[in-house]
């Protein structure tokens, strides 16, 4: 396949970026004030937990982590017992951590729109990938598991 595509992690800083700029040029409303903002490096370090230990699965089986390229492995224990995509749920809860510890209410678009667009960028590629790979064992796994939680 391909190698050119933009890959998920440019994905998230670009809207980690988007939300900075939203938050200074148009914050609307303070929505969460100090301490209270805090509370937003809970589900920041969870997304970064979720995907260092997606990412070391990977590594571990020995298949890519790349989406666009062929897996090697279907992995569906560790946190993939959770969710099928743990890296993107990671990196939604990565950008609700910025949302909540910036404050205001503008950031939130970004939070909201972000699952959407990997949805199409990438979920419905790799696990059309995955079923045409793994067959019965993919549609199996999918049915026990949720997309995303």
């Amino acid at each position: 396949m391909n190698n050119t595509h933009i890959l998920p992690p440019t994905y998230l800083l670009i809207a980690i970026v988007l939300m900075i700029v939203l938050h200074f040029l148009v914050p609307l409303v303070k929505v969460i004030s100090f301490p209270w903002n805090l509370l937003g490096l809970l589900p920041f370090g969870a997304g970064c937990v979720l995907n260092a230990c997606a990412d070391r699965a990977f590594k571990k089986v020995g298949t890519t982590v790349k989406p666009f390229q062929e897996p090697t492995t279907l992995i569906t224990d560790g946190v993939f017992r959770l969710t099928r995509h743990p890296m993107y749920v990671g990196f939604v809860l990565i950008l609700l951590g910025i949302a909540i510890f910036v404050g205001s209410m503008t950031p939130y678009l970004v939070v909201v729109a972000f699952p959407f667009l990997l949805e199409k960028i990438f979920i419905q590629v790799e696990e059309r990938m995955l079923e045409e790979t793994f067959g019965e064992t993919w549609l199996t796994y999918k049915q026990k598991v949720r997309r995303w939680i």
